[in-house]
This record gives structure tokens, sequence and C-alpha cells, in this order.
């Protein structure tokens, strides 16, 4: 009788173990599932604000572009124009 009442505790005893050994592994296994998760959402809201900053950049561009600043800028560095009567100067000694 007191044998059986032993064998009975120790199939608890094993029984939760097994069963907390068991919730470890899901709680790990979760953990590591959100961390990838936050990893994840952390990458889209970088590649959130770098857009939101490129998109600034093009509003601003976009409502400068007709300006004569703008316009003497890009013929100055884009097509080699230069107001007129203005002395260009060509260093040749590299």
């Amino acid at each position: 009788m007191k044998n059986k009442m032993n064998f009975k505790k120790f199939i608890k005893i094993i029984f939760l173990i097994i069963v907390g050994i068991y919730l470890l592994y899901i709680f790990i296994d979760q953990q590591k599932t959100l961390n990838s998760y936050k990893k994840t959402k952390d990458y889209y809201a970088q590649q959130l604000s770098e857009q939101e900053q490129y998109r600034e950049q093009l509003t601003t561009l976009k409502n400068n572009i007709n300006s004569p600043e703008y316009i003497e800028k890009i013929a100055r560095e884009k097509l080699d124009m230069y107001l007129p009567n203005e002395r260009v100067y060509i260093d040749i000694g590299q």
C-alpha cells in the first residue's frame, strides 16, 4: 500500500516536472517570437522615418523647382552655363 502511494507521488512529481519544462519551453519560444516581431517593427519604423524625410526633401524641391536660384544652380552645376559677362577661371595645373 505504501509502495503504491509512493509510486503515485513519484508519477505526480514527474508529471509536474514535465509540465513545468513544457511551459518553460513555450515561454522561451514565445519570447523569441516577440523579439523577432520587435526587430521587424523597429526596422519598419526606421524605414518609415527615412521615407518621410525623403518625402520632405522632395516637397522642398518641388516648391523650389521654378525659383530663379534653383534654375541658376542647375544650369551652373549640370550644364556648365554661366551668366553673360561672367569670367570663368579654370585651373589647369593639377
